[in-house]
């Protein structure tokens, strides 16, 4: 049986450390007993499972239990989730003198980041380093994992530079992990020069792009993808579907549906079908979104939720309320998502009383459901209606104090119906809150526009330039041959503006001459 050698043991006092740890935090563990340095006693309670004592009891009374059997107990509680206790039993190898290999440090500080234990983690990887196997490609990809997810990408890099011949896997947390904290470019540097890329690497890239709102470049990681042969899975299609939805793509999507009909069939799994519905809402196409539902062979919440969403969205507020009412027959409760696409939909279709009648249900039977966002939906459908009065006094009795978007939805409604005293207000508030949010400026000018106040819409357009407050530029799309094309204001950086230009001066002169020569057809005649 291997043990620890003398240089690498670590102490008893520092597995019992990792133990307590482990089971209860950094408070005492009424399971452990470390008086006695020598060794762990485990004091069964109430909420000990004999499985986990007949393990503690296999790796103290086995003398010769190797560590392929105690890596595989440990594993065995990993994989059943049970992490803690997963943790508890590697310490217990420790104190009985069983040398952990690459295999049990993998298993373990994965642990470690299901249960967020940054310190616990730590421990196991200095742990890992002690015994000289920091470097296997096993431990270096599970603590690249965890320093990703639970502390610093500059961690997560020396982890990686310190494995020795890091395999996809390592890339591919890696990279996951600059996704994560928004850092792009390290991302696609990485991703380039990959020796290796499986589906999964390929899944990371565009799932991350889409998952952070950079949909252009999810779509075309996507095409890319599939011009390089990989075939996508179950877990590729719903990112790249809804990433061509947020850019209202609609024959790039088709595509990725016909591709995803040809890959895995015509059974589509619950995921890709959600993601369909949305991507065919977004893009207006409602019979294609409800085709698409009746066809699914399971659903869920998110199922149903995505069509109320999609009716809402199109302004069809009466036929959302008809899907909701046929998904309270089939059985389903709503949930936060359905409530507010609810009121999404009465906002849309102007149906007050409707919308009242769901907040106020909700509010009596199910207040769990009510988040700000509810609150702020009710306060935009009272304020876009007119009924200025009513959206005070909601805004008063709120059970928290509103944040930007309440008065942002005030405003908004001031804008539609001319109510300069109360947008002046509800404006007023928003620069208290934050003084450099220009979009409060622009409505409270566009307002005043509106009612034909224009010297007051100049002053405050003159504000806007006197603090040098930035707009955040219009952007728009095209769709062009599968590929989407995007153009933002005043943006002279675009491969094609020259060209687009030049078009554009020949579009104006054509139309020039064609009206000149119009003219004149009508003054001879």
């Amino acid at each position: 049986m291997p043990h620890l050698g003398p240089k690498c043991r670590l102490s008893l006092v520092a597995s019992a450390t990792i133990f307590r740890r482990a089971c209860c935090g950094a408070a005492w563990n009424p399971l452990l007993d470390t008086q006695n340095v020598a060794g762990i006693h485990i004091v069964p309670t109430k909420s000990t499972s004999e499985e986990f004592l007949s393990a503690c009891q296999m790796l103290d009374e086995i003398s010769d239990l190797d560590v392929v059997s105690a890596t595989s107990i440990i594993g065995s509680f990993s994989k059943q989730h049970r992490h803690k206790e997963a943790i508890c039993l590697f310490s217990l190898m420790l104190f009985n003198n069983i040398r952990p290999t690459e295999f049990t440090f993998g298993t373990v500080i994965h642990s470690s980041t299901l249960l967020k234990d940054l310190i616990v983690g730590k421990q196991l990887h200095a742990c890992a380093i002690k015994m000289g196997l920091s470097s296997n490609v096993f431990v270096g990809s599970a603590s690249l994992d965890f320093y990703s997810k639970l502390s610093t990408m500059e961690e997560a890099r020396r982890v990686f530079e310190d494995t020795r011949r890091p395999n996809v896997v390592s890339y591919t947390s890696l990279i996951s992990g600059y996704l994560k904290k928004e850092m792009f470019e390290n991302a696609l540097r990485l991703f380039e020069v990959m020796p290796e890329r499986n589906v999964v690497s390929w899944n990371a890239m565009v799932c991350g792009f889409s998952q952070t709102g950079h949909n252009e470049e999810s779509v075309n990681l996507f095409s890319q993808m599939l011009r390089e042969g990989v075939m996508p899975d179950e877990s590729t299609f719903p990112s790249a579907i809804i990433a061509a939805a947020n850019i209202a793509a609609h024959g790039m999507g088709k595509s990725f549906h016909a591709c995803a009909f040809k890959c895995l069939g015509s059974q589509l799994g619950v995921f890709i079908g959600n993601a369909l519905i949305s991507f065919y809402a977004k893009c207006g196409s409602l019979e294609d979104s409800l085709l698409v539902f009746n066809k699914l062979h399971e659903r869920n919440i998110v199922s149903w939720n995505a069509l109320i969403c999609g009716y809402a969205q199109n302004g069809r507020g009466k036929e959302a309320i008809e899907v909701f009412k046929r998904m309270l027959q089939s059985g389903f409760r709503p949930n936060d998502v359905t409530l507010l696409g609810l009121l999404w939909a009465c906002n849309h279709a102007g149906l007050v009383a409707e919308g009242y009648s769901y907040f106020n249900k909700a509010r009596l039977e199910e207040p769990d459901l009510l988040k700000p966002e509810h609150y702020a939906c009710m306060v935009d459908l009272l304020s876009r209606s007119g009924r200025f009065k009513e959206a005070e006094e909601f805004i008063h009795h709120l059970p928290f104090e509103p944040g930007i978007g309440f008065w942002k939805a005030l405003l908004g409604g001031c804008q539609i119906h001319s109510n300069m005293e109360l947008g002046e207000f509800a404006a007023r508030k928003i620069m208290a809150l934050d003084p450099e949010d220009v979009s409060s400026y622009i409505m409270l000018s566009n307002a005043h526009s509106a009612a034909g106040r224009w010297e007051i819409a100049s002053t405050v357009r003159r504000d806007i330039k006197e603090k040098q407050m930035k707009r955040i530029p219009g952007c728009s799309w095209i769709e062009m041959r599968s590929k989407v094309h995007v153009f933002m204001n005043k943006d002279p950086k675009y491969s094609q503006m020259d060209e687009i230009y030049r078009v554009l001066r020949l579009v104006i002169r054509h139309s020039r001459e064609s009206e000149a020569s119009s003219f004149l057809m009508e003054f001879y005649i």
